[in-house]
């Protein structure tokens, strides 16, 4: 197609920028993540070769990649950050765009921004958009406990368009339990996946890791812009030494991205239309002939734990827009944060490992730098450049997010090409509805391994994490090693481990594997049945047939943290499992609150935080109460508390208790509970508001609304909850074990009939019981049952 020909809103890219510095090197500057990124937009500019001023006059968007430090909540911008990173990049180049965007993490952000802004422009909505990212990490690093840090805060006025973090489907509170949050990680365990389906040794298949990366050294030892600028052989990358320290097995620290760089990337983007009017050389036109963005199914989820498909269908659906093949490409550049990441790619695309025409443009990741989200803003800069100096020719570049979870594809070339939408949705929706791997959150029983990792931390200690599938059911399960199992990190650390046999246990602080159930219990031992002399966190008191169990952490409003929930699961098993206890009381220390819920100022410590499996203080999650329990609630009865007096049966509260379900004031949400218990309790459209608001409800309205059983006078709860005992004392333990068994199991069972002629095991057990014998012969004689509870 001639130039001529071409629909003027065309979009083509028009200008590629880059800048760089080192810690030391002549010329560091200690250039903030803005203005590495404004040197970048900068020579972007410039590089079309028009009037500078005109181009940036042009500029309607300016897009930005996110920097590290703003990619996930909590994370920490030691020496500060701008308010609105686009614009701040914007001014520093005199652009005043009338859009700016700061896009989702994920290294897949570059790509996905040219395929995205590439269509707006095609559709008329865009003249010509920026596209920047930068990080400065190397930089933050250095400075960060020095006297004299420089201040990279800045406030821009403007609106944003801020896309947010995107990690859902990333990060899961299953991931967080068992250790698997970090890249090496998650990644390592692709690759032994892979490993195993292509039938390798660990030395056979270091050496082909050796043997891919190589000649990304020596790529990066060519580019100006690189960080670790050192050629290195194939056995160099994977041998173990102090300064190539195994990181997560089977990754050493020089197969993995390295992130402490000082980059900044730009391209330029706009209308054939603009091009020509502001005078841009058409030798510098290069377009976009083929893109896709494909995301896959969360971790574990995905069938096969050793490829990325959804990466493959991205990268072909991309070349089949183009009309050309793998064959027809001229240069590549594979995201390469670690090997799986090239090979996966590779694999799916029949491309070989050695292919000449290399499968990086910039020396990759682990050696050219990770900047971050921003890296493949570096390849496409490199693409450009080195089309302009083969015209004709086409250039691949991919680039993925996550834990190869985001692929963005782009085809580009100096020929004339008009835009052509993509079937990305059509794709995706194939990718969504391929079937999932039943998961058991809590795993129990012997498994076979599907893949594993050992990660080594700087002081020689080891932890194993693993995926496998339980024997009994097939479900999948994640599992990490206890501390000090030293039997199980040498069987996944050895041979060949997947395939193994497993033995699994589920806690309240996540599923711990090891090489066998003896084993296990040796770890695990079970505990002592009954109750303890002494407990840290609560107070117990047994009178008679009645337990009292007092949370005893006043200081912070009887708020609870793991080892708090841990006593009062124990205390709750015991209670549960004394055939001489008939009714237990829960209530909390001082007369301020009953309990304030979770821990806050604990959580914040940054101390891990888990709940047992019976759930907050042992009562939220926990199946078959079948003996009363009754929360006596004086003061406030907060998030957390209020769920457990919600899990109780009966509630006797003082008058001057509140409740609360505040959750959503501190960015939480009632997930123990009281976001099913409450709206059916009360009506819904009241339930919804103090879940929403966090209204209070006082001990009145709590009763009004059937919330309570009964009110006492301030600071008598606990002696109400002992009258209540007693009245419940009267009545046979045998009778209210079997009705309290028959609520439960027909609470679910809609039609009334259906429930009231559900067959109970419990209703046959008590009428051949000891107790209902009793209770008719008592009646009979006119005297007080002696109830035998049996």
């Amino acid at each position: 197609m001639a130039l001529q020909e071409i629909d003027p809103r065309t979009p083509v890219l028009v200008g590629a920028g880059q800048s760089s510095e080192r810690l030391g090197e002549p010329g560091y500057r200690q250039l903030s993540p803005v203005e590495l990124a404004a040197a970048a937009a900068r020579d972007a500019i410039a590089d079309t070769g028009a009037d500078v001023t005109a181009v940036a006059s042009a500029i309607d968007t300016v897009a930005g990649v996110r920097q590290f430090e703003i990619s996930t909540p909590g994370a920490r911008a030691p020496l500060g950050k701008s308010s609105n990173y686009p614009r701040s990049v914007a001014r520093r180049v005199g652009a005043d765009p009338r859009r700016a965007i700061l896009d989702v993490a994920g290294g897949q952000s570059p790509q996905h921004l040219v395929n995205e802004l590439a269509a707006t422009i095609a559709a008329g909505s865009s003249q010509a958009a920026l596209i920047v990212g930068s990080e400065a990490i190397s930089t933050i690093q250095h400075f960060t406990k020095a006297e004299n840090k420089p201040d990279f805060s800045e406030s821009v006025e403007g609106d944003l368009e801020d896309r947010g973090y995107g990690l859902k489907g990333l990060v899961s509170r299953l991931h967080v339990t068992h250790g698997l949050t970090d890249a090496p990680s998650q990644y390592a365990l692709f690759e032994n996946a892979r490993r195993a389906r292509l039938k390798q040794g660990k030395e056979e298949y270091a050496a082909g890791m050796g043997a891919l990366f190589a000649p990304f050294t020596k790529v990066a030892a060519a580019n100006p812009h690189a960080t670790a600028p050192t050629e290195r052989s194939a056995e160099e990358l994977v041998t173990p030494t102090p300064d190539n320290r195994i990181i997560a097995e089977p990754y050493t620290r020089f197969l993995v991205a390295r992130d402490k760089v000082n980059q900044g990337a730009a391209v330029l983007l706009m209308s054939v239309a603009t091009a020509r009017r502001l005078g841009v050389p058409e030798e510098k036109w290069v377009f976009l002939h083929g893109h896709a963005d494909l995301r896959e199914r969360d971790l574990l989820d995905r069938a096969d734990l050793s490829l990325s498909p959804a990466a493959v269908l991205a990268a072909r659906h991309a070349l089949e827009l183009a009309g050309i093949g793998v064959a027809d490409l001229t240069t590549i550049d594979l995201y390469s944060c670690f090997p799986i990441a090239v090979s996966n790619v590779c694999d799916g695309l029949g491309l070989p490992a050695d292919d000449p025409r290399g499968l990086t443009v910039t020396g990759g990741l682990p050696f050219f730098g990770g900047a971050g989200n921003n890296y493949s803003m570096h390849a496409i800069a490199e693409t450009v450049r080195l089309l302009r100096d083969q015209p004709g020719a086409y250039g691949l570049i991919g680039a993925n997010g996550g834990t190869l979870s985001k692929y963005s594809v782009g085809v580009y070339s100096t020929s004339p090409a008009e835009w052509r939408p993509d079937g990305s949705a059509g794709l995706q929706a194939e990718i969504d509805a391929w079937p999932s791997v039943e998961q058991a959150v809590h795993a129990d029983g012997w498994g076979t391994i599907e893949t594993c990792t050992v990660k080594h931390d700087r002081r020689g200690g080891r932890t194993g994490i693993v995926i496998g599938r339980l024997e009994a059911d097939g479900r999948r399960f994640l599992a990490m090693t206890a501390d000090g199992d030293e039997d199980i990190l040498d069987l996944l650390g050895g041979g060949e481990a997947i395939g193994c046999r497993v033995y699994v246990r589920s806690f309240g602080f996540g599923n711990r594997a090891t090489v066998s159930d003896t084993r296990m219990e040796e770890l695990f031992p079970a505990r002592p049945a009954g109750f303890r002399d002494d407990y840290e966190h609560v107070h117990v008191r047994r009178d008679g047939h009645v337990l009292e169990i007092t949370i005893n952490r006043p200081e912070s409003r009887n708020s609870l943290h793991p080892p708090a929930n841990d006593e009062l699961d124990q205390v709750f098993d015991a209670y549960f499992a004394d055939p001489d206890l008939w009714v237990a009381i829960l209530t909390g220390a001082g007369d301020k609150a009953f309990s304030a819920g979770n821990d806050l100022r604990y959580s914040a410590s940054g101390k891990p935080m888990w709940v047992p499996k019976n759930g907050f203080a042992g009562l939220t999650a926990r199946r078959g109460m079948r003996k009363p329990v009754i929360a006596a609630v004086n003061g406030f009865a907060m998030g957390g508390g209020f769920e457990i007096a919600l899990a109780c049966h009966l509630v006797v509260a003082d008058a001057a208790a509140l409740f609360a379900l505040s959750e959503v004031k501190v960015g939480l949400v009632a997930g123990a509970g009281g976001l099913v218990r409450l709206p059916r309790a009360l009506p819904q459209k009241l339930a919804g508001e103090m879940i929403l608001t966090g209204r209070r409800l006082t001990a009145a309205q709590a009763l009004e609304h059937g919330l309570v059983n009964r009110v006492t006078e301030p600071g008598r709860a606990l002696e109400g909850a002992r009258e209540l005992a007693r009245e419940i004392l009267e009545g046979s333990p045998t009778s209210i074990r079997a009705s309290l068994q028959i609520m439960d199991e027909t609470q679910a069972i809609l039609d009334v009939i259906d429930a009231v002629t559900h067959p109970s095991q419990a209703l046959d057990e008590l009428m051949v019981s000891e107790d209902a014998i009793e209770g008719i012969t008592a009646f009979a004689q006119k005297r007080r049952p002696q109830w035998r509870n049996r």
